[in-house]
């Protein structure tokens, strides 16, 4: 078996070990691939694993041998789906592996817009706390997020994990789903009511037609003013125009986002200029726990097709 991996060096730039997937196969791996040069590195491959480079009908009505694609990640809108049912491919993807490390990240960037510790620091350093005649010093006063409503949209593993620790702060928890998971804590309400009622409003909703753009001007103007928002879903779920004015014009206090429309961030992205805007580079998922637990699932995804049985499927 021909085994590829297209996009292998945000999964493991050296701090892994592809190893595992050897003992199936012939294995080749690529750190990028260019869109130009997919077809060329699909060519003769059984298998494939991708985690950005698009698996588009075009490429895949072209492709002669393959019969797996594994996604490096939970998220599949990287691969045309109908077309990979046409020509009978199986694709799998990676479902759970980082959620804790997800959750974590939006809790820390809502201290940090909450609690600007690091911002605070950088004012001591340029000696701004040895200037002042008082014993504290501050340039504007944190937030207390105790009793403070905490509103989600989108309740699975991440925005359950998330509603948990956000209730340990003492905030109400509320959220908006298409289906209910079990292990949601908070009380389940109608979008219009979690959008007007959150003091911050999380996202944890796949990119889909219903959700893509679905934080714009008509929406923000239901939230409450002065709401924070945060972002460790999909960039395409907002609007980056219409929140960079809500930042401008202060109906927003507050963004913090791990991912962004257009990947990595163009120069032209409105968020870049927009004031108490909180921006990381996609890497909440990075932890090398998280990516070891990615590359384990995805070897036993490639075995348990192999078996007859697969698992994770997709499609």
């Amino acid at each position: 078996m021909q085994i590829v991996i297209l996009d292998g060096y945000s999964v493991n730039p050296g701090d892994m070990d592809w190893s595992p997937l050897k003992k199936l196969g012939t294995l080749s791996v690529y750190d990028r691939t260019h869109p130009d040069m997919a077809a060329q590195r699909l060519r003769g491959a059984d298998a494939v694993f991708t985690n950005k480079v698009r698996m588009t009908r075009e490429l895949l009505m072209n492709t002669r041998n393959l019969r797996f694609i594994g996604v490096l990640a939970t998220g599949y809108d990287t691969v045309d789906l109908n077309a990979a049912r046409e020509r009978g491919i199986t694709v799998c993807n990676v479902p759970a592996y980082s959620t804790e490390a997800v959750a974590q990240l939006t809790i820390a960037m809502l201290l940090d817009l909450t609690q600007r510790a690091a911002q605070l620091d950088r004012l001591v350093h340029r000696g701004q706390w040895t200037a002042s005649p008082d014993f504290c010093f501050w340039d504007k006063a944190p937030i207390l997020l105790d009793g403070k409503t905490f509103g989600m949209i989108g309740t699975g593993r991440i925005g359950c994990r998330v509603a948990r620790i956000a209730q340990t702060l003492g905030m109400r928890v509320i959220g908006y789903s298409r289906s209910e998971h079990p292990e949601f804590c908070g009380e389940r309400l109608p979008l219009s009511d979690v959008l007007a009622q959150s003091d911050v409003l999380s996202l944890h909703c796949p990119a889909t037609a219903d959700t893509i753009g679905m934080i714009r001007a008509e929406t923000i103007a239901e939230m409450k003013d002065g709401a924070i928002l945060l972002n460790t879903a999909r960039g395409s779920l907002l609007n980056e125009a219409d929140v960079a004015a809500a930042l401008q014009s202060g109906k927003l206090s507050a963004v913090g986002v791990d991912v962004v429309s257009a990947e990595p961030i163009s120069k032209s992205n409105p968020l870049l200029s927009a004031p108490n805007c909180l921006i990381t580079p996609h890497y909440a998922w990075s932890p090398v726990p998280t990516r070891q637990r990615l590359i384990d699932v995805s070897v036993a995804n490639l075995a348990a097709f192999l078996n007859g049985s697969p698992i994770n499927v997709v499609s």
